[in-house]
């Protein structure tokens, strides 16, 4: 086995267990923000995880799925700032 294969094996378990702790919090979050953040972190979780894939396998097939990623992610706050903000002035 070699270091390369050891790193991507570690990196994908924990990869693995912030994608698991991050939809918990999906699930059970008490407010909207909790959950909010939860799928923010989610993305950042996955496009992370692509990018390792992209590295570790030394090509760029997947580029326009991690730009999507983050244009949803991105989107999604912005959009979750604003209706929190507009009912917290009502």
């Amino acid at each position: 086995m070699t270091f390369l294969t050891l790193v991507s094996i570690v990196a994908g378990i924990m990869f693995g267990i912030g994608a698991i702790a991050c939809v918990i919090r999906i699930i059970k979050g008490p407010s909207i923000l909790d959950r909010a953040l939860a799928t923010d972190v989610l993305l950042a979780i996955a496009i992370c995880a692509l990018g390792a894939e992209m590295a570790l396998n030394r090509h760029t097939d997947t580029l326009v799925i991690l730009l999507v990623l983050a244009m949803f992610a991105v989107v999604g706050s912005i959009s979750i700032a604003r209706f929190m903000g507009k009912q917290d002035a009502s």
